[in-house]
């Protein structure tokens, strides 16, 4: 198998969505990884050690060993040891819930050419018995949500997990479990249950795309998928989406208007259909382009200071050192000089609490939450514009009014 599929299951979402991407990113350097990934590898290590141990596949002092071994690393701190132990926990926890017990294995690579063209994956973590085979992800990024529900990526592991197994367990397997453990944004771990009938047949409707993405076949097709994209700041396709906003160059919103201007626009538009003000759906319609446009942009920049750095020339641009602090060169001769002159030393420090997060991370949420939960309270934040499919509960004016009011029970 090759180091690098050109079609991988993390990027299915991608590729599914835009089959011209595989063969266009293919161009571009794999580049170094960021230190988030980096962090991201550290922390599946400390889960796979955390997990082995749970299972008895490691004594305690190969555990300790293991595990002092990792905590070296400098990337290592306080909260990833938490999250892998809540992982590690789930993985204990729901092993209880098979009727007889499961057999568990850890970072298994599985083939997943019957489906993806050159595909394999590795699958964090698998266990079978019971009837069920479960497939569980760690994911310990904490910017974006990532639900188990319909997950590409999740569904092609489960996939080749069945093909490597189902040779021993036969048809004993009717059932397939995908969760996904991201403990840095939630400890409610989401999963999706379906029998192995329905994901098989999954399985043969993204057949024809991946051997279409395979052959770098079809349109390209920009949206949020373009993400992470190697190729984002300079595909054509992105950019005329991005600038496609022509249709709209004169139009009005409503709610910018005010008074007898508002009514009026809005009795016009009903009157007359005026293309020039932005009907709701319009305005739903832009909300959407226009934050493809902000990414869009922010990428372009990206490219074009990097492009500089590295001797291009972009025309009407440079690049200029921005804004810096002030800092100490010797901040204990400073020190020392500063008392020195007569000034107390207990005048140059200032005694601070750490945060609540803070204090969190270092204890544990579970923990943290045992000591101190009672004297923790969380305001409703401000009204926040989001898309629909936030799983955050509609904000409520009526909520935020009663706030604090604690029901009388006399």
């Amino acid at each position: 198998m090759a180091a690098h599929a050109l079609l991988s299951a993390s990027s299915m979402h991608r590729w599914e969505n835009c089959t011209r991407a595989p063969r266009f990113e293919a161009q571009f350097p794999q580049g170094e990884a960021s230190v988030y990934a980096q962090e991201g590898t550290l922390a599946h290590k400390m889960c796979e050690e955390v997990a082995n141990y749970n299972f008895h596949k490691i004594d305690k002092r190969t555990f300790n060993r293991r595990m002092n071994k990792l905590r070296e690393d400098e990337l290592y701190n306080e909260e990833m040891e938490h999250t892998c132990l809540f992982y590690g926990n789930y993985l204990f926890e729901k092993s209880l819930t098979f009727s007889e017990k499961p057999f568990t294995v850890q970072e298994d690579m599985v083939d997943l050419s019957d489906w993806i063209p050159e595909g394999f994956g590795t699958c964090d973590s698998i266990m079978i018995g019971s009837g069920k085979i479960q497939i569980t992800d760690y994911k310990h990024g904490k910017g974006v949500q990532v639900s188990a529900k319909n997950n590409s990526q999740m569904r092609l592991y489960a996939l080749g997990a069945l093909k490597k197994y189902m040779p021993i367990y036969g048809d004993s397997i009717k059932t397939v479990v995908m969760a996904i453990v991201q403990p840095r944004i939630t400890e409610d771990v989401e999963e999706e249950e379906l029998t192995v009938e329905e994901l098989l047949a999954w399985g043969e409707n993204i057949k024809p795309i991946a051997q279409k993405a395979y052959n770098g076949e079809g349109d390209f097709n920009p949206g949020s998928w373009c993400r992470f994209c190697k190729g984002k700041s300079v595909c054509k396709a992105r950019s005329e989406n991005a600038t496609a906003l022509e249709d709209f160059k004169d139009a009005v919103i409503i709610g910018k208007l005010d008074g007898d201007d508002k009514t009026k626009a809005a009795t016009d538009k009903l009157l007359t259909g005026d293309p020039n003000i932005l009907t709701d759906e319009e305005v739903a319609d832009l909300l959407k382009r226009g934050a493809d446009i902000v990414q869009w942009y922010e990428d372009l920049c990206t490219y074009a200071l990097e492009a500089i750095l590295d001797g291009h020339t972009i025309p009407g641009y440079k690049v200029v050192a921005g804004k810096s602090n002030r800092t100490w060169s010797d901040e204990e001769a400073a020190f020392k000089a500063i008392m020195d002159s007569g000034i107390e030393e207990t005048m140059l420090y200032e005694r601070k609490a750490k945060t609540l997060s803070a204090l969190e991370k270092m204890i544990g949420k579970k923990d943290f939450e045992a000591m101190v939960g009672q004297y923790i309270t969380k305001p409703m934040g401000k009204p926040t514009l989001t898309g629909s499919d936030d799983k955050r509960p509609d904000y409520s004016e009526a909520k935020k009014d009663f706030e604090g009011v604690v029901e009388n029970a006399g």
